[in-house]
C-alpha cells in the first residue's frame, strides 16, 4: 500500500491545530484566570475555581483528542490495513471534523477560524 496523502495531511493538519489551540488558548484565554501554579484559578465572579479548572482541563482534553485522531489518521494513511475497517474509522473521523467544525462555526458566528481548519481536515480524510 503507498501513502494516502490526503489522510497524512489531515492528520498533520489536526496535529498542527492541537498544538495551536493550546498554545494561544493559554495565551488569550487562559493568562488572564492564572493567579499561581500552572491550572488557572481565577474567574470570579463569574466562574468558581472549580469551573475554571475544569474548563482548562477540558480545553486542553479536546487538544490530546485531536492529537489522538490525527495518529489514527496518519496510521491509515502510511499503514496497510483492513480496507473495510480504515474507510470506516477514517469515515467516523471525517463526520466527527464535519460536525466539530459546523459546531465552531454556529457557536461564534464564524469569528473563530478553527472551523476553518477542522472542515479542511474532514475534506481531506473524506477526498481519500
Amino acid at each position: 500500500m503507498s501513502t494516502n496523502t490526503a489522510l497524512v495531511l489531515a492528520a498533520g493538519g489536526l496535529a498542527l491545530v492541537g498544538v495551536v489551540h493550546s498554545v494561544l488558548g493559554e495565551f488569550m484565554v487562559f493568562r488572564t484566570l492564572r493567579k499561581r501554579g500552572l491550572v488557572p484559578t481565577g474567574g470570579q465572579p463569574v466562574l468558581r475555581e472549580h469551573q475554571v479548572r475544569i474548563l482548562w482541563g477540558t480545553w486542553h482534553l479536546a487538544t490530546v483528542l485531536g492529537w489522538a485522531l490525527s495518529a489514527l489518521l496518519w496510521h491509515l494513511g502510511t499503514v496497510p490495513a483492513d480496507p473495510a475497517l480504515g474507510a470506516w474509522v477514517a469515515d467516523v473521523a471525517g463526520a466527527a471534523m464535519l460536525a466539530s467544525g459546523v459546531l465552531v462555526l454556529y457557536a461564534t458566528k464564524g469569528r473563530h477560524p478553527g472551523w476553518i481548519a477542522f472542515l479542511v481536515v474532514a475534506a481531506l480524510v473524506w477526498w481519500r
